[in-house]
């Protein structure tokens, strides 16, 4: 894995209490379609969801909608998508989005995508894949979590050879960069620690 041509973006149906989560979507869908990467969604067009796909549309950039069947009226799937799958049920959803994906991106949101993320740390930790796991930590939104996985190291059960890799990006504009430098960089031992962190 040396490039990034897809990023799955996992992020709120919602957009939450602070405008500054909807900015940095809108920002992370600017960057991603400027530089030439493809979309890997919910499928939905309400909430953050529907902020980082229409501004990648609208830069320009295109979009892979997936969404089961039964989120198609409350998440009112985006239209406009190049690509619009509907599955028949959250497992096959979450299957293709990774299949789709070179990278994973998450974004501030709710349980599903605490979930989401939480997920691919589990499979890439368990070393079923090896692709580049970021949270864009707008508004310190993700600072619980990362306490949460520093106690875990810290208490033993993130030990040596069972390490997370993963980044924390503070700016939506340093996702891309971010990702491509890591895509270059995640096949390479971990080392001793049981929690690898890269901030920008």
């Amino acid at each position: 894995m040396t490039d990034i041509r897809s990023i799955c973006v996992y992020c709120g149906s919602g957009p939450g209490t602070d405008p500054a989560f909807s900015a940095a979507a809108a920002a992370l869908g600017k960057s991603m379609a400027e530089s030439g990467i493809r979309l890997v969604y919910g499928g939905g067009n309400v909430g953050l969801m529907g902020i980082v796909a229409r501004s990648v549309l609208d830069h320009g950039g295109e979009v892979s909608g997936i969404i089961p069947d039964f989120l198609k009226a409350r998440e009112l799937m985006l239209p406009d998508a190049q690509e619009l799958i509907v599955v028949p049920d959250m497992h096959t959803r979450k299957r293709l989005m990774f299949e789709k994906a070179d990278a994973f991106v998450a974004l501030p949101g709710g349980i599903g995508t605490l979930e989401e993320l939480v997920e691919q740390m589990t499979w890439a930790q368990l070393g079923r894949h090896s692709k580049p796991i970021l949270m864009l930590n707008t508004k310190n939104f993700w600072k619980p979590l990362l306490v949460l996985l520093e106690h875990m190291r810290e208490t033993g059960f993130i030990r040596p050879g069972l390490e997370i890799k993963y980044l924390v990006g503070e700016k939506a504009e340093d996702v891309v960069p971010m990702l491509l430098s890591a895509a270059r960089r995640f096949g390479v031992d971990a080392g001793e620690e049981g929690l690898i962190r890269e901030r920008m």
